[in-house]
């Protein structure tokens, strides 16, 4: 297998510097973080519960470093369902190994029928009885997606399967390994991967108290936007995709923290209101909680 050179990893660690916000000096440190993944020293166990597969797509949206080295260079990728080779029995008796030998980063996609466990099953086992027993042995727990982190669109009011987040079901579990929210949908490649690479190397990045890493979801989106002039001349648009503040036509700037609008998604291609569209809330709390929040919403504009 393709090994990088000391180069390309400071090169990436630069990267994931400014990334996650830290100073030039911590550079080797994380050089010393991604060759630790490279060399399986890491080892990382992905979940998934009730989720669309979106946060694993997003995270072969990844640039530097790309898909094909995040996978077979940077984690020690013990399992994921999408990308697995491994299927039936097989697939099974990894997850099982990897359970019982302990010491992974665990991460979940998705939210967990609480109420419903058959809904959701792997091998013939529900996802929530595996997520309950690879936690236990897991160095810390990874909620990747708003799915896994507050119950996004499975955990929607009224739904069947009494669908709970991630970190929600795990506290009623008496879960003592320390849970990072990652909420998006999806999650955008740099948290999931900045996330991993602090963990390993400098230990849990300063939360806020919902579990969120600040470095990512320290400021509400309105006030990083690009239309905030707009917003306080007043300037607001009266159409989708027109000119001005989108606040009228329902954006959920003002109530989301996340650095979209900052970071920008597909390898820093756009961002939703950057494309004329109000932010739908997708890393908040409340997404898709209430039939009475839809995703678009059009007020008065006057």
């Amino acid at each position: 297998m393709f090994k990088f050179n000391r180069r390309q990893f400071l090169k990436m660690g630069a990267s994931l510097a400014a990334a996650m916000g830290l100073e030039p000096a911590s550079v080797p440190r994380i050089v010393e973080a991604l060759s630790e993944l490279s060399s399986g020293q890491a080892p990382v166990l992905w979940l998934q519960g009730q989720s669309c597969s979106g946060c694993s797509v997003s995270l072969l949206n990844t640039e530097n470093p790309s898909p094909s080295e995040v996978l077979t260079q940077y984690i020690s990728l013990l399992f994921h369902s999408t990308l697995s080779a491994a299927t039936g029995h097989t697939a099974m008796e990894v997850v099982e190994k990897s359970i019982e030998a302990g010491g992974y980063y665990l991460a979940v996609e998705g939210a967990l029928p609480a109420g419903m466990p058959q809904a959701c099953v792997m091998g013939h086992k529900p996802v929530t009885e595996l997520v309950a027993r690879a936690a236990r042995k897991a160095k810390a727990v990874i909620c990747v997606g708003t799915c896994a982190a507050y119950g996004g669109i499975p955990a929607a009011e009224n739904n069947p399967t009494g669908s709970v987040s991630v970190a929600e079901f795990l506290k009623k579990e008496g879960n003592t390994a320390p849970i990072i929210r990652l909420p998006g949908c999806p999650s955008h490649p740099d948290w999931v991967v900045g996330t991993l690479v602090h963990v390993i190397k400098f230990g849990l990045p300063k939360l806020d108290e919902d579990g969120r890493p600040e470095v990512f979801y320290g400021r509400f989106l309105h006030d990083q936007c690009p239309r905030f002039a707009d917003y306080e001349r007043e300037n607001f648009a009266q159409t989708f995709s027109g000119e001005g503040c989108l606040f009228k036509l329902g954006c959920l700037g003002p109530v989301t923290k996340a650095d979209c609008t900052t970071r920008l998604w597909n390898r820093g291609a756009n961002t939703c209101i950057m494309a004329g569209a109000p932010c739908i809330g997708c890393a908040s709390e409340i997404f898709a909680k209430s039939p009475s929040l839809p995703f678009y919403r059009k007020g008065e504009s006057k």
